[in-house]
């Protein structure tokens, strides 16, 4: 079994800064790809950041130079630094990875229940 639970979320005015969390456990090989997605009501999930194990990172245009990716490793933990926030980044954001597990041959995808950001004043 694997988990990811996201942490972090929460209640923001326009401009404030939130740090999310995430934490891959379980019978767990080796963590390729981790990401971070948000939906927001009524809309599609989309992306807002991934990074690579070896750290290469890649944004959505809408975040790029407010929110940071970044991963450690040997915790198997994904963080998104989100700041200068604004409204339309109110969503649920959702934690993603791509890992080998002790009890399949190969790489799967796994997602997180998500983190609730609201941005209001």
């Amino acid at each position: 079994q694997v988990q990811l639970v996201e942490s972090g979320g929460g209640l923001v005015q326009p401009g404030g800064s939130l740090r999310l969390s995430c934490a891959a456990s379980g019978s767990i090989l080796s963590i390729a790809d981790m990401g971070w997605y948000r939906q927001a009501p009524g809309k599609q999930r989309e992306l807002v950041a991934t990074i690579t194990k070896g750290g290469a990172t890649n944004y959505a245009d809408f975040v790029k130079g407010r929110f940071t990716i970044s991963r450690d490793n040997a915790k198997n933990t994904v963080f998104l630094q989100l700041n200068s926030l604004k409204p339309e980044d109110t969503s649920v954001y959702y934690c993603n990875a791509w890992l080998f597990t002790i009890a399949t041959s190969g790489i799967g995808n796994y997602w997180g229940r998500g983190t609730q950001v609201t941005v209001s004043s």
